[in-house]
C-alpha cells in the first residue's frame, strides 16, 4: 500500500475528532473519503499532512512512518495537498505560485511546467496574472497544478468541486481519471458523492471520526441505500 493509517487519534484541543481511524490507500487508484460535515474527513487529510498531528496512531507513506512530520517534509517525500478553498497565494502571479511548489525528482521528474501546461493550458495564458484575479475554476486548476509541480506520488484533494459550475465539475472528473492514468494516486474528500463515486476505485465512509465502511466502489454500490441512509444523508 502507498499510504497506511493505523488507529489514528487526532484532537482539536480537548475535542476528540478522529477515533482509531485505520485504512490503506493502494497505489494507482482513486480512493474517496465520504461522510457528513464534521465527520472528520478534512482532519484526516490534515493529520496525514502534519498540519494537525495525531496524538496516537501511525501514518506510513511508502512504508516509512511520517506521523507528525512537519508539512514541508511530508511534501518533499511525495505527498501533494490541495486544501479546501484552494488557498493559492492570491498576491503572487500564476508563475510564482507554481515555482514555489516545484520539487524536481531527478530521473522521476514527470511534472515539468510544459507537462503541467498540457493539462492546464489556461495557466500558460494567465502566467503573469495574480492569483486573486483568476476565476474560481482557474484557481482550482492552479491549486491542483501547484500540487503536481511537487512531482507527488499521492495527491490529496479536499472538496475540489466546491463552488464550481456543473461543466467544470465534469472537467474535474475527467482530469482525475487522466491523472490516475498517469500513475498518480488520489485520496479525495468530496461532498458531491455522485461525482466522487463516478471516478473512485475504493470508498471509505467516516462517521463521527470513525471508519464505518471501507471497500471497493462496487461493494459500496451494493450497500448504497443502507450506507447513504445511515451515514451520508442530511
Amino acid at each position: 500500500m502507498l499510504l497506511t493509517l493505523e488507529t489514528l487519534n487526532t484532537f482539536y484541543g480537548k475535542s476528540h475528532v478522529l477515533r482509531d481511524v485505520s485504512f490503506a490507500v493502494p497505489p494507482g487508484q482513486i480512493t474517496v473519503l465520504l461522510g457528513r460535515n464534521g465527520a472528520g474527513k478534512t482532519t484526516t487529510l490534515r493529520s496525514i499532512m502534519g498540519l494537525t498531528p495525531p496524538r496516537a496512531g501511525a501514518v506510513r507513506f511508502k512504508e516509512r512512518e511520517i506521523t507528525g512530520l512537519p508539512p514541508h517534509r511530508v511534501f518533499r517525500l511525495g505527498v501533494g495537498y490541495v486544501p479546501e478553498g484552494r488557498q493559492i497565494f492570491p498576491h503572487l502571479d500564476v508563475g510564482e505560485n507554481l515555482r514555489l511548489a516545484a520539487r524536481p525528482a531527478g530521473d522521476r521528474t514527470r511534472w515539468t511546467l510544459d507537462r503541467i501546461f498540457e493539462y492546464f493550458p489556461v495557466l500558460r495564458e494567465r502566467w503573469r496574472q495574480l492569483g486573486r484575479s483568476l476565476s474560481g475554476g482557474e484557481q482550482q486548476m492552479l491549486a491542483i497544478a501547484r500540487a503536481l509541480a511537487g512531482n507527488p506520488d499521492l495527491v490529496m484533494l479536499d472538496e475540489p468541486s466546491q463552488g464550481l459550475a456543473p461543466r467544470l465539475v465534469r472537467e474535474l472528473e475527467t482530469l482525475m481519471v487522466r491523472l490516475k492514468g498517469e500513475g498518480v494516486t488520489i485520496l479525495l474528500v468530496e461532498q458531491n458523492a455522485r461525482m466522487a463515486l463516478a471516478v473512485s476505485d475504493q470508498v471509505l465512509v467516516l462517521s463521527k471520526g470513525t471508519v464505518v465502511f471501507g471497500g471497493p466502489t462496487a461493494e459500496f454500490h451494493r450497500r448504497e441505500a443502507e450506507l447513504k441512509g445511515r451515514y451520508l444523508s442530511v
